[in-house]
């Protein structure tokens, strides 16, 4: 998270002042009252992300007045819209929040830029409020940068040795062990992953990055993220409409480094393992084929039914090796299916496992900050529309139906009925800017991951 998002400054400070329709008389009747005629003469009615500016006795800018509209659920998430429409200045939160810790990390999540490309233009500062956990707003805005900044980046310069780079980078930066397996190694340890990646250039050649934290005597937590940095959807090729944003198709490898890097900056007590198999999905002579059927890493043979299906394929031998060491949970994230979309829209991340209490403490947490999940069903009566008959496994379902369902009964195969496991099928993109939440690359369930698994780990 950029410094210049917080002001330390003590004066000059520029108050925030939220209202609703119902409470904005009461505030002009009192503290406001030298502004009604301004007020009135505006004709703010303190709609929902209505701002404006109060002058001071000099004419320049003294307050803000912050419409928050008369049926807000959790008012202080309107300040996402703050950090992306104030001019540059610094501000506080003045009356009228009724939560100021969501509304400070409400404001950093909305002044989020993506600037590798194109300078931005200096915003607004907010001064951090009395109370309020600086450190965490800052540790969970950070995790959110860093999703946000890797699903936005397009393919050219977000391939499988860039995603690679990015996790050395946070590994260097907390003090984690970072390894990488590749070619010959990862051919013979990991042929889906293999697989899926061989239809690629030798500079973008699949790999497996393998990232461990912390105390190996604390519980075990491994985050498995999907990394197809691009998805032409291989033979089975996507057309142009479908190919438009897959370079956010590594969007569920990002939310795991993101997430990553708040459990470790949090300092949670876990012994912490990331997996991503990162790979790109192209068109080739060297591509897979519908047809084809392979041996996974865990001894399943695998029938492809459609390339396009790769996701699964990938995730699969990564969360076998995740399985192997026994861990107490296991959390995969990735932008698996379109028929998720279908289900649940683009703002909801629906979440399957194997125990319903702990998807249940998840939904609550994630109520909690805003950051919604939904319980899906792994139902099992739906594991015949991935039969095969001359493998193991179909990895497409043989039916229009349960997209998303069908996806998940897929990886389910891949981890033993006795390991917690939790996935789920997210988006990783806001198509239209909302507060808090600019149009692009996103950080999804993250937060309410961070927030469960701090509560689940005692911190």
């Amino acid at each position: 998270m950029p410094d210049s998002l917080f002001t330390g400054a003590s004066s000059a400070l520029r108050p925030i002042h939220a209202v609703t329709p119902t409470t904005l008389d009461p505030f002009l009747a009192g503290p406001g009252a030298a502004w009604r005629g301004w007020v009135a003469a505006a004709e703010f009615k303190a709609n929902a992300g209505a701002i404006l500016t109060l002058p001071g006795d000099d004419g320049g800018a003294a307050a803000v007045l912050f419409g928050l509209g008369e049926a807000a659920d959790r008012p202080s998430l309107v300040a996402g819209t703050l950090g992306a429409r104030l001019p540059a200045g610094d501000y506080a939160l003045g009356s009228g929040f009724d939560d100021p810790a969501l509304a400070t990390l409400a404001f950093a999540l909305g002044a989020y830029r993506f600037s590798r490309y194109r300078a931005g233009e200096p915003g607004p500062r907010l001064q951090v409020p009395t109370g309020v956990d600086a450190a965490h707003v800052a540790r969970i805005a950070d995790g959110v940068t860093l999703a946000r900044d890797l699903v936005n980046t397009p393919a050219n310069d977000m391939g499988p040795t860039e995603l690679a780079e990015a996790a050395a980078d946070l590994a260097e930066r907390h003090g984690a062990a970072f390894a990488v397996v590749y070619g010959d190694a990862l051919a013979e340890g990991f042929p889906l992953i293999h697989t899926v990646g061989a239809g690629a250039t030798v500079a973008r050649s699949p790999r497996l990055i393998d990232v461990t934290w912390g105390d190996d005597a604390a519980p075990r937590l491994t985050l498995v993220g999907k990394g197809v940095c691009f998805d032409t959807g291989g033979l089975d090729i996507k057309p142009s409409a479908g190919m438009r944003l897959m370079k956010k198709d590594m969007g569920g490898a990002a939310n795991i480094l993101g997430l990553a890097h708040m459990v470790m900056d949090a300092g949670l007590p876990v012994r912490l393992r990331v997996l991503i198999p990162a790979v790109e999905n192209a068109v080739s002579s060297r591509a897979f084929r519908p047809g084809d059927v392979f041996r996974s890493r865990k001894g399943l043979t695998v029938e492809i039914g459609n390339t396009d299906a790769e996701g699964r394929l990938v995730l699969a031998d990564a969360l076998a090796l995740a399985a192997e060491e026994k861990p107490d949970l296991i959390v995969d994230l990735a932008t698996l299916t379109g028929a998720a979309r279908v289900a649940v829209g683009p703002d909801i991340a629906p979440i399957y496992g194997t125990d319903d209490s702990l998807i249940a403490e998840l939904t609550r947490h994630g109520d909690a900050v805003a950051d919604p999940v939904w319980h899906m069903p792994l139902w099992p009566d739906y594991q015949t529309m991935l039969d095969s008959k001359v493998a193991d496994i179909n990895n497409a379902g043989n039916s229009p139906f349960a997209g998303s369902i069908t996806a998940a009964l897929f990886l389910s195969r891949f981890v033993p009925d006795d390991i917690p496991w939790l996935h789920g099928d997210i988006f990783a993109w806001t198509p239209s800017a909302k507060p808090g939440k600019p149009e692009g690359g996103e950080a999804q369930a993250i937060r309410a991951l961070f927030a469960w698994l701090s509560a689940r780990y005692g911190a």
